[in-house]
């Protein structure tokens, strides 16, 4: 199938990091509304996902879709054990600001703010970059997800009796692993594929 890169040479693209709500719009044509199959609506598997470009473009392979989003929804939404929802954003806020992805960022911060009820400390972290000083326990979580994201072979020991010291037990431990790797992974996706656009209110 020939794909056409699409462009957008109107697009103010953000450049700062943010907790308001932006847009993104793809670089490759999303896969067709009026074409989606059953397979493709298990794919999506939340059905109002249909409605957002990038999940759409992913749906051109909707059996790497579906267990890309099922993994997702695990790592941060099956919180009865493990790392409150807040701490699991925050390992995907981190990896996301130091991978330079403002959209997976803006997304994740918002969360973190939403779950922590400390949307300060959270605009910190995006501000000043993940050197900042916050707290010991979300020091420890970020600066483990910083170095996962940065050389995922380097991650070892002493990040992880970083995070032990910090309070976190070993379920946690696991929750900060996979958020931040999980979003290493995803904030390629966003970066590769398209571009994000000012919030809502600035287009």
């Amino acid at each position: 199938m020939t794909q056409t890169t699409l462009s957008y040479p109107g697009n103010r693209e953000p450049v700062a990091f943010t907790q308001e709500e932006l847009g993104w719009l793809p670089w490759l044509e999303p896969y067709p509304a009026d074409q989606l199959t059953e397979r493709h609506w298990a794919g999506l598997v939340d059905a109002s996902r249909a409605k957002s470009p990038y999940f759409m473009l992913l749906a051109r392979d909707p059996d790497i879709l579906q267990a890309r989003t099922k993994t997702d929804k695990d790592i941060f939404y099956n919180t009865s054990n493990g790392l409150p929802r807040a701490e699991r954003e925050i390992a995907a806020t981190a990896a996301s600001r130091y991978n330079g992805c403002i959209f997976c960022a803006s997304v994740h911060s918002r969360f973190a703010s939403q779950y922590s009820k400390r949307k300060d400390d959270v605009q910190r972290l995006l501000d000043q970059g993940t050197d900042t000083d916050i707290d010991p326990r979300w020091n420890a979580i970020i600066a483990a997800s910083v170095a996962l994201t940065a050389t995922p072979v380097a991650f070892g020991d002493a990040e992880i009796e970083a995070l032990r010291a910090a309070g976190l037990d070993d379920l946690e431990i696991v929750d900060v692993i996979n958020g931040a790797a999980f979003f290493n992974w995803a904030n390629r996706l966003m970066l590769s594929l398209g571009e994000p656009t000012p919030p809502t209110k600035l287009a």
